[in-house]
């Protein structure tokens, strides 16, 4: 006789039965992990647990350098994850060996444009990375000039996107000054998202787009869930979206 699956909808209802999930288990909620307790996503999985939304996709929405090394092939060219003195030095080469001298640091778990930094030469970086002041991991990739920001939301069929302007700041996130301008997104641009969120197993999520004034476009971070400012559909129909995606997901596991 096969035994029943269990469902678990809640943070509170996790941490009681945690233990005791299996194979056919499903914990259908974003798991409220403080840092360091990431593991647990991956303690779930091997025990045969399903995860709504995904363990990947959770982990990838807490950390920047996870991104940076599943996406890195999406997103500005030479954008490296460092994890530590040795990762840097050989990036240090990387970037000489391509004249790269201006750079953007991306600290790990920081959001808003807040975590984002510009360092005119990466040995900057070192000296302040040798000397303890930046915390490990982050994620380095070549300053690109002029570039545009945009904001795409994808629930299910559902896509919007607004472009995020600030004149007098590289950081266009509207935490940071940024005005939100509708933009209509091209075939490249739809693919290039869709790519993301296939490969880092995201359901539904917030992507940034970088716009290079060649009109390259790559991605610059994803994210389950991001801020509605600037965004056209309200937080009811934004809830009731997500809903109806983790649901059929549900569905399906069961």
């Amino acid at each position: 006789m096969t035994s029943r699956k269990r469902i678990i909808g809640t943070n509170s209802k996790l941490s009681e039965v945690r233990e005791k999930l299996g194979v056919g288990d499903v914990v259908a909620c974003r798991l409220r992990l403080k840092y360091g307790e990431e593991h647990l996503l991956l303690d779930l999985v091997e025990r045969g647990v399903k995860l709504i939304p995904s363990a990947t996709s959770q982990l990838a929405s807490r950390s920047k350098s996870f991104q940076a090394r599943l996406l890195a092939p999406l997103m500005v060219p030479l954008t490296v994850a460092i994890y530590d003195i040795h990762g840097l030095l050989d990036t240090i080469s990387l970037y000489s060996k391509h004249s790269i001298s201006k750079v953007v640091l991306k600290h790990d778990r920081k959001n808003a444009g807040l975590g984002v930094h510009l360092f005119r030469d990466i040995e900057d970086v070192y000296n302040q990375a040798a000397n303890n002041v930046l915390p490990y991991p982050f994620v380095l990739q070549p300053f690109v000039e002029n570039s545009r920001d945009v904001r795409v939301i994808i629930l299910d069929d559902y896509v919007e996107a607004y472009e995020r302007k600030n004149p007098d700041n590289f950081r266009h996130n509207l935490h940071c000054g940024g005005k939100p301008i509708p933009f209509k997104l091209n075939k490249t641009q739809r693919k290039l998202c869709h790519k993301a969120m296939k490969r880092a197993a995201f359901p539904y999520g917030h992507l940034d787009l970088m716009i290079t004034e060649k009109s390259d476009v790559y991605l610059a971070e994803i994210n389950l869930r991001g801020g509605m400012r600037g965004a056209a559909i309200d937080s009811d129909s934004y809830r009731a979206k997500v809903q109806a995606i983790e649901k059929k997901l549900l569905q399906a596991a069961l």
